[in-house]
């Protein structure tokens, strides 16, 4: 028999060999339900899982150990796992604690039988068994759900030496580790970002920042960003003026998206000739100008840093031409401050759809000190964002590498 006809993943560890065999998940392990009642929560006792909290296997809810002990005769420990079978359905986590937990009916208790719970969690998430549950799913109505007698008949692939199921399932617990460590990473470069943003950038015209870089100690200025530059917009491009290449166009879901660190949902352009055309009535972008987004999520900045072709939809965008008035990065990080972002709340709630329009970006204030700290503060600040990407971008590859795992280590 061929290698591809054998029961055998694409990749092993090379001290293994021998076809995997495949079972329904309840000649592994036993399957229970989670409890069909309300419950009452109280300040402490035993912990209580839903669905929202399987990747953590943590929650700040409870119920009383009279009430635990009258409703559960089995519960989690540790090496079961707890599978989401209502509305998330198919993701699975591993019980790593000794303490007794609550866990709902949207929730499917897997207790540890004849596999490794590691491999097990694993095998879950792969796209042969997620497919399988989801044929598996009731789509009678929203939420979708997966009843306890189809989780117990998933059918699962595995190899019969249990060493083999130990390191696959430890070695993707590592990556998992590591996974988890990256986000922890981004998640505190995020907060030191937010943080930076409330100490580099006073909060009220009278208030000094908190924080200031040496040798600096003269005063903030505050004027109108109206009397700074001039604020505005483009000629109106039409949709059918739409085009699949040529110069990029930028609406605000394209900004929020960028904000965000993410790929907008498609590119949109217009024709050379067009942005020529429109350029000279509207001008071009310079280095260093700001747009902002003016409807909807309304005051979100996007720096122009190149002189690259670039051209906006009106009407939800503002144009601050800068012109270099302002250090490009203080400005764009200025607009992300509290006290202008309070400002823009301020005045832009006046209806049912929030609305920064280009008088109102005239108002704007502007708190800032002399060009070579205005240079200081955005470079910190840029170059914290840059190692934020770098985070990003090493996580998607982390994950990446998982999904990669998932589909060359199992059947």
């Amino acid at each position: 028999m061929s290698e591809d006809k054998k029961k055998v993943p694409k990749l092993r560890f090379p001290e293994f060999e021998g076809e995997w065999e495949e079972k329904p998940l309840k000649e592994l392990c036993s399957v229970y339900d989670g409890t069909h009642r309300t419950p009452n929560y109280t300040q402490k006792g035993v912990m209580f899982l839903s669905v929202e909290d399987i990747k953590t296997l943590h929650s700040e809810k409870y119920i009383s150990y009279s009430d635990f002990e009258k409703e559960f005769r089995v519960f989690p420990q540790r090496g079961d796992i707890l599978m989401t079978r209502i509305g998330d359905i198919g993701t699975a986590n591993v019980v790593e604690s000794d303490e007794p937990i609550a866990y709902y009916v949207s929730l499917a208790l897997i207790k540890n039988g004849q596999i490794d719970s590691y491999f097990l969690k694993g095998s879950i998430a792969t796209e042969t068994v997620q497919r399988d549950i989801w044929k598996r799913t009731l789509h009678i109505a929203f939420p979708q759900k997966i009843n306890m007698n189809e989780v117990a008949n998933i059918l699962i692939s595995f190899p019969k030496c249990v060493k083999e199921q130990k390191a696959i399932g430890m070695f993707l617990r590592l990556i998992e580790q590591y996974i988890e460590l990256q986000h922890k990473k981004l998640d505190d470069l995020k907060k030191l970002r937010e943080s930076l943003l409330q100490k580099l950038f006073p909060q009220s015209e009278k208030e000094p920042p908190e924080l200031r870089f040496p040798p600096f100690k003269s005063e903030w200025i505050t004027k109108k960003m109206g009397d700074l530059m001039t604020v505005g917009s483009v000629k109106r491009i039409h949709q059918e003026d739409w085009e699949k290449t040529g110069v990029r166009f930028l609406r605000a879901r394209d900004i929020i998206a960028l904000l965000k660190n993410e790929e907008p949902e498609e590119y949109l352009y217009i024709s050379q000739k067009k942005y020529e055309e429109y350029s000279k009535i509207s001008g071009k972008l310079s280095l260093g100008d700001v747009l902002v987004t003016g409807v909807g999520s309304v005051g979100i900045p996007f720096l122009v840093k190149d002189l690259k072709p670039l051209y906006f939809k009106d009407g939800n965008i503002i144009w601050f031409k800068n012109r270099n008035k302002i250090d490009g990065e203080f400005l764009y990080y200025s607009f992300l401050s509290g006290y202008i972002q309070k400002f823009i709340r301020k005045t832009s709630g006046m209806g049912t759809v929030e609305t920064y329009t280009i008088e109102n970006g005239k108002k704007t204030p502007l708190i800032f000190p002399q060009k070579e700290e205005q240079m200081k503060i955005g470079r910190v600040l840029h170059n914290l964002d840059e190692l934020i990407r770098l985070h990003i971008h090493k996580l998607g590859h982390l994950v990446q590498l998982k999904k990669g795992l998932l589909q060359q280590m199992f059947i």
